[in-house]
């Protein structure tokens, strides 16, 4: 599920956040409510296309990372911004990009059953999760 939210900059700027799994506040993933276990061959995160406020993880097909099969993957992440960077952490995984580099780096990730978070260090409100079963 992918969720999108505004918040107001005070100066009348606005971010838009997109959210992966969780709710638009960038919540946990409720239980029961992740979804059908997805089984991917690949992850595939975005962040900051055209210096945005935005932030994804998807599957190779392009679906939004909700209930994940625990397991190894390659995670590759395409970081457009040098504002912004990927950040995923949960059980045994912390691998992030640089936040003044552009560009797409390439990781290999063992997740384990739990919740697991993407965010942008420098902009947390940029956030998602997904659960891992």
């Amino acid at each position: 599920m992918r969720t999108t939210t505004a918040l107001s900059l005070g100066g009348g700027g606005i971010i838009t956040t997109k959210a992966c799994g969780g709710s638009s506040s960038g919540g946990q993933p409720s239980a029961g409510g992740a979804g059908p276990v997805q089984h991917p061959s690949a992850l595939d995160g975005t962040v900051g296309k055209n210096d945005a406020f935005t932030i994804s993880l998807t599957d190779d097909a392009g679906d939004d990372i909700s209930n994940l099969a625990a397991g190894r993957y390659k995670l590759t992440v395409h970081d457009d911004s040098g504002i912004h960077n990927f950040h995923l952490s949960g059980s045994g995984v912390n691998v992030k990009t640089d936040i003044q580099k552009t560009g797409t780096e390439t990781f290999t990730v063992n997740v384990k059953p739990g919740i697991y978070t993407f965010v942008c260090d420098i902009h947390p409100q940029m956030k998602g999760s997904f659960t891992v079963s």
